[in-house]
């Protein structure tokens, strides 16, 4: 087994437009379990596309050593491909079912390869991963999102890699999923190198390596013991920091001090020479060496000034930056007593697979609840949320809806124009917003500057998270009710916090699916709702 299995040499890659996203970036990967980790927007995943060879670098080279298997985070959710063709082993059940049946055409047999066990491995795989029930004809529109995921990592794991990438893998899992994840991981024995916001699948890294300013460092342990070295760095830099600022304010006040000094040593020594009667030859050579002296005195406390503000220019480099956004919702109040959403008998079909069981669904939203909608992969929740939002229409029962906007964020992220930039996206959501201010709230969620006019297809999973909830929260009308599926995914932690703080100071109602407990501990949940076996009921906190 070789010691590493990834090595970039003076990686460099730019966008068309020349934005420049890695330069002369050089790291190797070693076996064993590596957590990549840094802000929404420093390039995980175009550094994993990369490495995947998604990607062409504009300079260097990035090699693998091994067979490579990816999971990428912007997996399709909709579409009509069977299980069978996104595990990439159609083609060998075909052959096996053509020789079974007793043709014994030469080609079949190439196809199956060594793969007579086809089925057995797979079938074991999605065993592992709680897709044991799945079968091979249905289709990808009838899966959830976490189902998707999970059977993603399948397809990836059928193909024996000796080099496994992953992009946010827990994504849209549910907490049974996300611990088979977990378990499937623990064992794994080649090279693998995650990027996450998982704070407990992190803390089972063997390393992180952190993606800051353009260089990738790397810190022995797990996440936990990442941070409080992070957190250490930043204790010292801020230190470092005030001392030289200190040093600095010092030299300055000895260079004023000095110069003071010399003034007046100058004005005595030209009283005494007029006291003293000297020749003027004899005056000027002394008044030539008191200049000299002042002047070498001068550029002394001038270097030492500089040397000092060049410390305090490396101690601030040193200290990270830190960018979070500045989250505040648009006013928007929900009385008390104002129904929102009433559904009764809903019932809908996907294929041959009713979702909700015996009579359908019903559900009711009255006044600001903040509700949080839990249940299994494959439950129906991200449905119960298009039918609220009028996206889809049940089969079968009876709809109300209050007036008022419905804000729905859809863990597919297809809401934005791919080819428009950032800017004309949240304009064409936000007419009357004058331009000043939409620049101003795009600024607050990150995007300043050039970034506010780069093409959504370019934008990193969470900066396209970002500039998604910027559209949603602030189209006009303001929404009475938000509905918010995984939003939590493919955010950085301060990202998150942002939110949950937002979350709070909404007036209106809102209903978040979500499998992260901390999020929903953080956010004020007044009504607790499960969906299970078609079943929609009342629950309380776990």
């Amino acid at each position: 087994m070789p010691d590493t299995f990834v090595v970039s040499s003076a990686l460099s890659f730019a966008w068309p437009d020349d934005t420049p996203v890695f330069e002369d970036l050089s790291f190797s990967v070693p076996g064993g379990r590596t957590g990549l980790v840094a802000p929404n927007g420093a390039g995980k995943t175009t550094l994993l596309r990369l490495i995947a060879g998604e990607l062409t670098p504009t300079g260097g080279s990035v090699a693998v050593d091994g067979v490579l298997g990816y999971l990428p985070q912007d997996l399709p959710l909709t579409g009509t491909p069977a299980v069978a063709e996104i595990l990439g082993i159609a083609p060998v059940l075909a052959a096996l079912a053509a020789v079974e049946s007793g043709d014994t055409d030469a080609e079949h047999f190439t196809t199956i390869g060594n793969e007579w066990d086809i089925e057995e491995r797979t079938r074991a795989q999605l065993d592992r991963l709680g897709l044991g029930e799945l079968s091979f004809t249905r289709r990808l529109q009838t899966l959830s999102g976490g189902q998707i995921v999970a059977l993603g990592l399948a397809a990836q794991l059928l193909r024996r890699p000796d080099v496994l990438l992953l992009d946010e893998p827990t994504n849209n899992l549910d907490l049974d999923a996300r611990h088979r994840l977990y378990d499937v991981l623990a064992d794994w024995n080649g090279c693998l190198l995650l990027v996450s916001h998982d704070r407990e699948l992190l803390d089972r890294m063997d390393r992180i390596a952190e993606l800051d300013g353009g260089e990738l460092r790397y810190y022995g342990g797990t996440f936990t013991e990442y941070e409080a070295s992070v957190r250490s760095e930043r204790e010292v830099a801020e230190k470092n920091i005030r001392s030289a600022e200190q040093e600095v304010k010092r030299e300055k006040r000895e260079k004023q001090q000095a110069r003071e000094r010399s003034a007046r040593r100058s004005n005595n020594a030209a009283r005494n020479v007029s006291n003293a009667g000297l020749p003027k030859i004899l005056a000027g050579a002394r008044k030539r060496r008191a200049q000299e002296s002042a002047g070498k005195s001068n550029e002394t406390h001038t270097a030492r000034v500089d040397a000092a503000k060049s410390r305090l220019d490396s101690a601030e480099r040193a200290l990270r930056a830190e960018q979070t956004i500045a989250l505040e919702l648009p006013d928007t109040d929900v009385p008390a007593g104002r129904t929102v959403f009433v559904g009764e008998g809903m019932r809908i079909r996907f294929e041959q697979r009713e979702i909700f069981a015996g009579d359908g669904a019903n559900l009711s939203i009255r006044g600001p609840e903040r509700i949080a909608l839990t249940g299994p992969n494959g439950a129906g929740k991200s449905t119960l949320l298009r039918i609220i939002s009028g996206e889809s229409t049940p089969d079968s029962g009876e709809i109300k809806r209050a007036e008022g906007r419905v804000a729905y964020l859809s863990q597919r992220l297809d809401l934005l124009d791919q080819e428009r930039t950032v800017a004309e996206n949240l304009a064409t959501f936000a007419p009357t917003m004058p331009r000043p201010e939409r620049m101003n709230l795009l600024a607050r969620f990150l995007f300043r500057g050039d970034r506010a006019h780069l093409p959504v297809h370019t934008l990193s999973g969470g900066e396209r998270l970002r500039a998604t909830l910027a559209c949603v929260l602030f189209a006009e009308p303001a929404p009475q009710l938000l509905l918010l599926d995984e939003p939590t995914n493919n955010l950085d932690l301060q990202t998150v916090a942002q939110l949950e703080a937002a979350l709070n100071s909404y007036q209106g109602a809102f209903i978040a699916v979500t499998h992260d407990p901390h999020f929903l501990a953080k956010t004020q949940i007044t009504r607790h709702l499960t969906l299970k076996n078609g079943h929609l009921k009342e629950s309380t906190p776990t």
